[in-house]
């Protein structure tokens, strides 16, 4: 393990968690589409600056469990529970992806417009709490809001105009009888 300067475009990987056996190992929550994966993007980083050089990677029951350099007894493997690990955007293999696919770190930062140009804010985070992919949106003096990033809500994604085209009604930005005033949520009359 050693330590570096801290990474330009960083893309969350991995959560680490409890200490596995006692040798150093550790589990881990993978955020890779294919949790063995994790071992072939380089060194991982902490937000300290740390550098993780994986040495053994292996699946286990929704986690994998991974062998760090350095990381050599139960002590240290401990001391890394909770750990957040990242790569640098850069280090991921853009030429895997197909034409309708893209790294979720790349929505960050991608404004959310209905079809009229009218703006809901940018993406500030994508979620999945188990029951599918949620968007974060967070506009100027706006509360963040979770939109279901779905085919229906989310209607088209242009990275190189850093927007999403959103349907208002479906993301339940909007009630379907919205009062035109460009208010989200109208009273209702009883």
């Amino acid at each position: 393990m050693q330590t570096m300067s801290k990474l330009e475009n960083p893309v969350l990987v991995a959560t680490i968690g409890a200490a596995q056996g006692l040798r150093g190992e550790v589990r881990a929550k993978s955020y890779t589409a294919d949790p063995i994966a994790l071992g072939d993007y380089g060194n991982l980083h902490s937000a300290d600056g740390r550098v993780f050089e994986v040495l053994e990677i292996r699946e286990a029951k929704n986690m994998v469990v991974v062998r760090f350099r350095g990381i050599n007894d139960r002590t240290a493997a401990e001391a890394l529970n909770g750990l957040e690990l990242f790569i640098e955007r850069d280090n991921l293999p853009d030429d895997d992806l197909d034409e309708d696919e893209f790294f979720y770190a790349d929505l960050e930062g991608l404004e959310a417009v209905d079809g009229t140009g009218r703006s809901y804010g940018s993406v500030t985070g994508v979620f999945d709490f188990g029951a599918g992919d949620l968007l974060e949106l967070k506009g100027p003096g706006r509360r963040p809001v979770l939109i279901p990033f779905t085919e229906w809500s989310v209607l088209e994604i242009d990275l190189e105009a850093g927007r999403l085209l959103v349907d208002p009604v479906a993301a339940g930005l909007l009630d379907a009888k919205d009062d035109g005033a460009g208010n989200p949520f109208p009273k209702k009359n009883k």
